[in-house]
């Protein structure tokens, strides 16, 4: 049994490195600090923000998970998305069906 547990446990000791290395142009490292530091912006793009920024000076996902509690596979997807996209890939995107409604006379 113990021979099956010691590679289990290396790889748990690995960090994992993404295939998607975010390099980033003066623009971009403009906008993205210009969202990260704004407080009247929704919080989703504040954090997106910081993702990539966080990712483009080499921090890997695990550590910007923790740092902006968060989980891997969060980080993992808008660094993707910002890899392909740039910009553009961290703009929220319809959802199919319908949209949420909240009056502001509902009690709950």
């Amino acid at each position: 049994m113990a021979f099956l547990a010691a590679p289990f446990e290396e790889d748990l000791l690995m960090p994992r490195k993404s295939p998607f290395h975010i390099e980033l142009s003066a623009d971009e490292q403009a906008e993205l600090s210009r969202r990260a530091a704004k407080y009247t912006l929704p919080y989703f793009e504040v954090i997106r923000a910081k993702m990539i920024l966080m990712a483009a000076a080499g921090i890997d996902n695990d550590e910007i998970a923790a740092r902006l509690d968060t989980r891997r596979e969060v980080v993992s997807q808008w660094r993707q998305r910002f890899f392909r996209e740039r910009l553009a890939g961290l703009e929220e995107r319809a959802r199919p069906g319908r949209p949420r409604v909240f009056s502001p006379t509902a009690h709950r």
